[in-house]
């Protein structure tokens, strides 16, 4: 199994296919098997790349380590340790913490940004709001926030799919103390983004009520050159819930904007 050595940690890592390089950045309630309906799709025509956040999934933090706080170094490291010099990254919930902020650190190397039900770290009013509002729906337990990652009808209309999604949550077993605390105290400044105008694409379901569709329009208001899309019937993980949706948007979008 392929581990990067890296920042201090062994960091869990997957390649598939060749072509200019995609990096998909899972969310608090996943891994780098999330992207299972992403991989086969992207991998035909990109060198796919899936990893496990510290923490997560195969992905070991050190004692008392930055957790989210070093996400952006260990994708950075990553990336390096591959031989990757542009990618264009795709983040989802909490991974778009991480993608953003690669984006926004290293625009040079940032062929393209997607941020999926994801605020990303990008302040305004009402991403604030609803960050405040998670908060206090998770009462400091992550499994309470897992409870509204899909739309509330997703259960009944796709049982076998929604238990899936919640065994491949249950492999998470080491996270970070106050995970939720931690990653909302991270700040992007997107300042770069726009400056080197990365193209961007903003996607987030309909029904989603952690990164609801208010917030993240707010967050595209900042970004002039930002794409932004509803995924009907999905929740805040349009990438599981909708997958074809999902994938024929961000794949049109990259077709577009990375060769």
């Amino acid at each position: 199994m392929p581990f990067a050595k890296i920042n201090g940690i062994d960091l869990y890592y997957e390649v598939h296919g060749q072509g200019p390089a995609l990096v998909f950045a899972h969310g608090g309630g996943g891994s780098h098997l999330s992207w299972w309906q992403q991989v086969p799709e992207f991998s035909q025509r990109y060198q796919v790349i899936t990893f496990d956040h510290r923490s997560f999934g195969q992905s070991r933090d050190v004692p008392d380590g930055p957790g989210p706080h070093a996400f952006v170094q260990d994708l950075t490291a990553l990336l390096d340790h591959l031989g990757v010099e542009k990618a264009a990254v795709a983040g989802q919930s909490m991974g778009g913490w991480t993608v953003c902020g690669f984006a926004a650190a290293h625009p040079e190397r940032t062929s393209a940004l997607i941020l999926c039900d994801t605020t990303g770290g990008i302040d305004s009013p009402v991403a604030a709001k609803s960050q405040a509002n998670t908060q206090e729906r998770a009462r400091g337990n992550l499994s309470e926030i897992l409870k509204s990652a899909y739309a509330r009808s997703y259960p009944e209309r796709q049982p076998a799919m929604c238990f899936l999604y919640q065994q491949i949550s249950a492999l998470n077993t080491h996270l970070t103390p106050n995970l939720v605390k931690v990653l909302f105290s991270v700040k992007n400044d997107i300042r770069a983004i726009v400056e080197h105008q990365i193209p961007t694409l903003l996607l987030v379901g309909e029904e989603d009520v952690l990164a609801p569709p208010e917030a993240m329009a707010s967050i595209a208001t900042q970004i002039p050159q930002a794409k932004f899309v509803k995924v009907p019937q999905a929740g805040h993980s349009a990438y599981f819930e909708c997958a074809d949706e999902f994938n024929r948007l961000v794949g049109a979008f990259l077709q577009e904007q990375v060769r």
